[in-house]
């Protein structure tokens, strides 16, 4: 059989990456007791309290919606709260989520050391600047 096209094909291998560094990443951010996703999301709010909800969701690169879902979640743990300004919806950190940034940081910088560890520094960084490029021109369509 030929499979030789899935080593070929960007979406293959992109989601064989994702699945990869997924992997990685929760494991490294279990101890915190939150997905990486919802590790990111806390340490853009504590760098930024009130940071609106629209910011977030276009930092993160990800729907408002499923921003929403994952903010309910947040404040469900009260580790984050909403308050509305106007037609703008803002996102504070609570103590609680402010106690927690120590050691999501930490958790970034082994994701970090753990992928780097493998792949190199150099190569590491070089990647991060060609997928984000790849991400940008492709999302342009």
């Amino acid at each position: 059989m030929d499979d030789r096209f899935l080593h070929e094909c960007m979406f293959f291998t992109a989601n064989r990456l994702g699945r990869a560094i997924t992997k990685i990443a929760e494991e490294e951010f279990a101890p915190t007791g939150l997905t990486p996703m919802y590790g990111y999301i806390i340490r853009l709010v504590n760098s930024e309290p009130g940071i609106a909800q629209k910011v977030l969701s276009d930092k993160l690169s990800i729907a408002p919606s499923t921003l929403t879902r994952f903010i309910d979640k947040l404040e469900a743990k009260r580790l984050v709260e909403r308050k509305v300004h106007g037609k703008t919806v803002l996102v504070y950190p609570t103590p609680k989520g402010e106690e927690l940034l120590t050691e999501i940081r930490s958790a970034s910088k082994r994701l970090k050391e753990r992928y780097e560890a493998v792949l190199s520094k150099a190569f590491s960084e070089q990647m991060n600047v060609d997928l984000n490029a790849s991400s940008e021109l492709l999302e342009k369509g």
